[in-house]
């Protein structure tokens, strides 16, 4: 039966699923599919999830909007695998913190840091450390690597409060110093419950800007022109990935 977001039926997505934030997004992903956007079958549009499914090669594969923060893509995480999903892939954008990392470059995570209310809720407040599945994770490593795609790999941190907006301009600092390489705001999240489903998860993230930590920093950022190739670097990867 539908569930009370996706309104799909078991069978309408495939096993591996994309997960942008953005349905616009959603939808420019869905336009890769073969044949075209016409091709993909819509497969959910309450609340403006748009979730389509199709193939790549003829790979089957779905792109499934997640929303923005851990409790959105909480919801649709938890729906998609009762809908059964079996891989899935959170495909955004992340606030690099090292200045080692360029604009445009992709991070992908190897865990993420829950600095975030959904996982402390999910856990009773217990201690836990969301990490990715590692042969999901290494199987976008080597298609970032066959096509050149510049990209580093490491823990990133889960916040939620989008990080120009907090109060304290120096939040992410205890994270930089511990190695953290982006923060970004679904990740563990959604690693946290695919793990406990016995389900793989990863997470791709276009750096669009750097908070490096340096005193005399200028915050640079992505131009929507630079923005747009990068994330389409990034559903390169996505799609190029040899999943089982």
């Amino acid at each position: 039966m539908p569930q009370i977001h996706l309104h799909a039926e078991p069978g309408d997505y495939a096993p591996l699923v994309l997960l942008p934030g953005d349905p616009n997004r959603a939808t420019a992903i869905a336009s890769r599919f073969d044949g075209g956007l016409e091709a993909a079958r819509l497969v959910n549009d309450n609340r403006l999830l748009l979730g389509y499914t199709g193939t790549v090669n003829g790979r089957p594969v779905s792109v499934q909007t997640s929303g923005m923060g851990g409790p959105s893509i909480g919801v649709v995480a938890e729906e998609l695998m009762r809908l059964g999903a079996r891989q899935l892939v959170r495909v955004g954008t992340t606030g690099a913190l090292t200045a080692n990392i360029g604009l445009g470059d992709l991070i992908v995570a190897s865990s993420a840091a829950p600095v975030d209310g959904t996982v402390a809720t999910l856990m009773g407040g217990r201690p836990i450390a969301p990490a990715a599945d590692f042969a999901l994770t290494r199987a976008l490593v080597e298609a970032a690597e066959r096509l050149g795609v510049p990209h580093h790999v490491g823990q990133i941190a889960t916040i939620d409060v989008f990080s120009h907006y907090h109060p304290d301009k120096h939040f992410v600092d205890p994270w930089r110093a511990a190695g953290v390489l982006a923060v970004e705001m679904e990740a563990s999240v959604l690693f946290h419950l695919a793990a406990s489903r016995g389900v793989q998860a990863a997470c791709l993230g276009v750096a669009v800007d750097i908070d490096s930590g340096d005193e005399n920093q200028e915050h640079t950022y992505l131009s929507p022109e630079e923005l747009n190739a990068a994330v389409e670097r990034m559903i390169d990867v996505a799609l190029a990935a040899e999943t089982d």
